[in-house]
Parts: structure tokens; C-alpha cells; sequence
């Protein structure tokens, strides 16, 4: 189990999961997600860590929405924190973020797929003490994310998370492949499934990027399968109307359905 503040540990060896919007919209939204997830992960005694970024720093085009503030977007989160007594993970972009994001009682430091070999980043949030989970890049093999995380070991913290987010497979679309997940706990470091990122399908010509929300419980049910530590998925009440990656989102009234579906198959797999 993780340590972190606010986690419950069930003690029944269930996955962990992040779930929360990709970008903070309001408050009034944001708190309403956040509580509606807590209450199902107490119900189906599942950890929980909630997720949102409080700025979207890699977006297709200049006219895309990247949040409402970064401090504003820092205190919602740390309300939530503190409110609802659950941890707290967002992305951070550059070496100053890091420091700005902890300080706001952040849990979980984020570093995107395409920032996960830039140094200074992974030193800088090692630097903080919080737990670092970094995203495995669209062009790296699974194995090469040990160096990602010696990075951060090498300062001083060993609180390193991997999450396989999906790889590349042409210009545009991505695919997972289920070896790297063990590849990945093999180094030594909780191992998570981003859902949701791994049906993007990124580089469209209108720069929106799309995705395949219908195979949500299918990349889910695989990965539980596989015995991944922990799952990641960005959900919203209408993904149609969200902000940044409504085109992969669960519907956030689909994700007890989903629960019911995965639980099953982790308690399956710890008799195996």
C-alpha cells in the first residue's frame, strides 16, 4: 500500500485507483466529481487518490483551454485534499512547478508521457519529497522507464510510480502492450494503468485529439487481469461538455457499473 495521507487500506489487496477530471473546469464540478468518486471507492473498498491538473500545459492548438489559474487551480485541489480527506495527484510541466504544486499540499507529483526523460523535472520534483508518478513516454519501451526512475531515486526519494499510458502505433493512435507491465513492477515500483490516455488517438487533422471510450472496460478488465497495482481514469459527468479529453473520458455515471466488473476479476487473480 501506498503511503500517503488520507489513503485507506482495505486490506483486501485490491488495486488502488486515480480517477478525477483531466482539468480543473470550476470548483463546484471539480468537488462534485471528487465526492461522487470518494463515495463509490468507500462502497467497493478500493484506495483512492484523486486526480486533476490544475493546468494542461501540452494542448493541440493555442485557442485550447489550460485551466482557470494555476493558484486557483492548486487551492481547489488542496480544499478537496483537506475537505475530503482524500490524496491528491496533479501534472507538473517545469522545474518551478514543482515546488509551486507541493507547496499547496499536493500528494502526488505528475510528469507527463512526453516530459518523462527531462531531467531537471524529475530532479526537481524528487527534490520535493512527495511521490513522483511518472508516465511512461508514447516512444519508450517499458524496460527504459528504469531510468526515468533512477533519476529520481539518485536525489533522494524513493517514492517513484510507473503508469503505462500506451504507445504509439503510427500518427495516430496507440496501443498497449500487456508484457510491459511487469516489465515495469520489476523495477521495483507501483505500476499503473492509465486508462483513459491509452484510447486517445492523438494528431487528428482538426487538432482535436479523439478516442474510444467504448473500450474502457475492455483496456480495464485486461490490465486488472494482468495484476497492474493500480488504474487511472479521467472521468466527467458529461465528457462532451469537458474541457481537455471529453473524446476518452468515462461517463462518471458509468464508473460504478465498471467497479463491478473489475473487483471480480482482482479477486480472481489472487487465487491464481
Amino acid at each position: 500500500m501506498l503511503n500517503l495521507p488520507y489513503i485507506k487500506d482495505y486490506g483486501n489487496n485490491m488495486f488502488f485507483m486515480i480517477a478525477g477530471p483531466c482539468v480543473i473546469e470550476g470548483r463546484d464540478i471539480t468537488f462534485n466529481i471528487a465526492l461522487k468518486l470518494k463515495e463509490l471507492t468507500e462502497k467497493y473498498q478500493i484506495p483512492f487518490i484523486f486526480k486533476a491538473s490544475y493546468r494542461k500545459a501540452n494542448r493541440s492548438k493555442l485557442s485550447s483551454f489550460t485551466g482557470i489559474g494555476d493558484r486557483e487551480g492548486l487551492e481547489i485541489l488542496q480544499e478537496i485534499r483537506e475537505t475530503l480527506k482524500v490524496p491528491v495527484i496533479t501534472d507538473i510541466h517545469s522545474a518551478p512547478e514543482a515546488e509551486l504544486a507541493a507547496s499547496y499540499n499536493i500528494d502526488i507529483l505528475q510528469i507527463p508521457a512526453f516530459l518523462c526523460r527531462q531531467t531537471d523535472l524529475l530532479e526537481a520534483a524528487a527534490a520535493t519529497g512527495k511521490y513522483v508518478n511518472i508516465k511512461k513516454g508514447q516512444f519508450l519501451a517499458p524496460a527504459s522507464m528504469k531510468f526515468a526512475a533512477e533519476k529520481v531515486v539518485a536525489s533522494g526519494n524513493n517514492k517513484v510510480m510507473l503508469t503505462e499510458r500506451g504507445t504509439m502505433f503510427g500518427y495516430g493512435d496507440l496501443v498497449i502492450d500487456y508484457r510491459g507491465i511487469p516489465q515495469m513492477q520489476a523495477l521495483g515500483f507501483p505500476t499503473i494503468l492509465d486508462v483513459t490516455h491509452s484510447l486517445q488517438q492523438p494528431n487528428r487533422a482538426e487538432g482535436v485529439t479523439g478516442g474510444q471510450p467504448e473500450l474502457i472496460q475492455t483496456m480495464a478488465r485486461a490490465g486488472v487481469a494482468v495484476g497492474v497495482d493500480g488504474l487511472f481514469l479521467e472521468t466527467h459527468p458529461n465528457p462532451a461538455e469537458a474541457k481537455s479529453d471529453g473524446a476518452n473520458m468515462l461517463r462518471l455515471d458509468l464508473m460504478e457499473q465498471l467497479l463491478q466488473v473489475l473487483i471480480p476479476i482482482r479477486k480472481a487473480i489472487q487465487n491464481i
